[in-house]
């Protein structure tokens, strides 16, 4: 293995070095400083006579009397299924003081895209406990869903909570002994504050849901290169346990706007031409790679689900990362800021929030029979809520119809009981599509236009002054 003291500039996280040999693109680099040190970095161009390497743990200590070495492999993540329960940097050291990692394998972390024709089509319910998502926008098994937040807004305890919740309801029910029955969850932390890293660890110490899970750590003073190289590192661990080890795995990715930053940050320093608000032009792949490494292969039992989570800068839906992220995955969760300055916990807006898999994945035999019909009214009965707001402030209930009133009261009542569950409450979707009949019988029934007539009967609840009429009456 050759090695090179031909270091001739850096710039930022970027180091270039002159060669005399074919170098290969992403090829991993070890660079060994004057003070013995030794930094690991990746090629990120290659021509005849220069490389340009990006260094994962910054350029700070190299000069020009260091020594550069080219290993002549990529970057690769050793895998087992004993990571579970293991808490690891951002570039898969383990950061824990556990004992070291015995790899049944060292998988390359590009990953290799999963042929369409392969590809199952997802469609089995994953439950996590939180109404506004199971009840109104239901993740599937190997569905893409990100999370939309704002700067200030309480999605990383949404994310702990779905993190120490989500659970496979069916494969529960037919116990330990069935193959394929577990479930695993992997926490992808990118550029996070040393305060949220802990709160995070101590949530998953608490509960119990590091057991089943694998953290990546890289903290916001870490480097931005590892910040590049954490999603996946995240995914090929992920795609170990769910093709190999038959696992369904739900990765969380947070956030996802730091790693775009990263991006953008290693693009300057090559002096590329900037795209749209500096980002790279690229960036639409780039995302593009990460987010499809997510689907279900036939022929396998596990899966890989992702919940990618991104605060929108001046929670503008229509910048370059949001903007993105919403052409290649399947709908979106909106964590709304009104709704949290109303106390609501957690503060999902459901209009804007979509699941586009989720006709599939519900119904009779997955979540229940009603569980479309009554999603569909209470998202009719809940805009109609919102309209009437706004007319409320300019005429006054007063001026509203009794029906009209009824809507303002559900829409108050569907926000303080359907959406706001508190981060500590679990609900399987028995109780959240009760707690929606609870809400929708406060509607007249021929209100309920878009509900099957035998579901109003067996759900419908007639109130009490109502039933005592009723029973009177017979």
């Amino acid at each position: 293995m050759k090695e090179y003291q031909t270091i001739t500039e850096i710039s930022g996280p970027l180091v270039y070095a002159e060669v005399d040999e074919a170098i290969g693109y992403d090829e991993i680099v070890e660079i060994e400083t004057a003070q013995g040190e030794t930094l690991r970095g990746q090629v990120l161009e290659s021509s005849e006579d220069v490389v340009a390497i990006q260094v994962f743990e910054g350029t700070s200590g190299i000069d020009r009397d260091a020594s550069v070495r080219f290993l002549g492999e990529t970057m690769k993540m050793p895998v087992t299924e004993d990571l579970l329960g293991r808490v690891l940097d951002g570039s898969g050291r383990p950061i824990d003081d556990g004992p070291e990692i015995v790899p049944e394998e060292r998988q390359d972390i590009v990953g290799a895209a999963i042929n369409p024709y392969s590809r199952e089509y997802p469609e089995e319910f994953i439950e996590t406990g939180v109404s506004a998502i199971d009840g109104m926008n239901t993740l599937v098994r190997g569905q893409k869903l990100p999370i939309f937040s704002s700067s200030g807004q309480p999605h990383s305890e949404l994310a702990m909570q779905i993190a120490r919740q989500a659970s496979v309801p069916e494969e529960e029910e037919g116990g330990d002994d069935e193959e394929g029955s577990e479930f695993a969850v992997i926490f992808g932390a990118m550029g996070i504050t040393q305060e949220e890293a802990n709160e995070f660890m101590e949530d998953f110490e608490r509960t119990g849901a590091l057991e089943r899970s694998v953290v990546f750590m890289n903290l916001a003073d870490d480097p931005a290169v590892e910040r590049t190289v954490t999603p996946r590192m995240v995914l090929t661990t992920a795609e170990y346990l769910a093709f190999e080890k038959d696992y369904h795995v739900l990765v969380i990715l947070t956030d996802m706007t730091n790693y775009c930053e990263a991006l953008r940050e290693i693009g300057a320093a090559r002096e590329e031409v900037p795209g749209r608000r500096g980002y790279p032009g690229y960036m639409y792949t780039d995302l593009a790679q990460l987010y499809e490494r997510a689907g279900r292969i036939k022929g396998r039992e596990g899966s890989v689900t992702q919940i990618p989570i991104l605060t929108m800068p001046g929670d503008d839906d229509t910048h370059p990362i949001p903007d993105l992220t919403g052409y290649i995955t399947e709908g979106q969760i909106y964590v709304d800021p009104d709704l949290n300055s109303q106390g609501l916990q957690p503060p999902i807006n459901v209009l804007p929030s979509l699941s586009r898999l989720m006709d599939d994945g519900i119904g009779e035999g997955l979540t229940r029979a009603d569980h479309a019909d009554v999603k569909d009214q209470m998202f009719a009965a809940y805009a109609e809520g919102e309209d009437l707001r706004d007319l409320v402030n300019i005429v006054g209930r007063e001026a509203l119809s009794e029906l009209d009133n009824k809507y303002l009261d559900f829409a108050d009542a569907f926000e303080s009981e359907f959406i706001d569950q508190g981060f500590e409450t679990n609900r399987d979707i028995d109780e959240t599509l009760s707690i929606g009949w609870d809400l929708l019988s406060m509607l007249p029934k021929d209100a309920l236009n878009r509900i099957d007539e035998e579901f109003i009967e067996e759900h419908y609840r007639e109130d009490d002054s109502e039933r005592e009429v009723l029973e009177a009456a017979d």
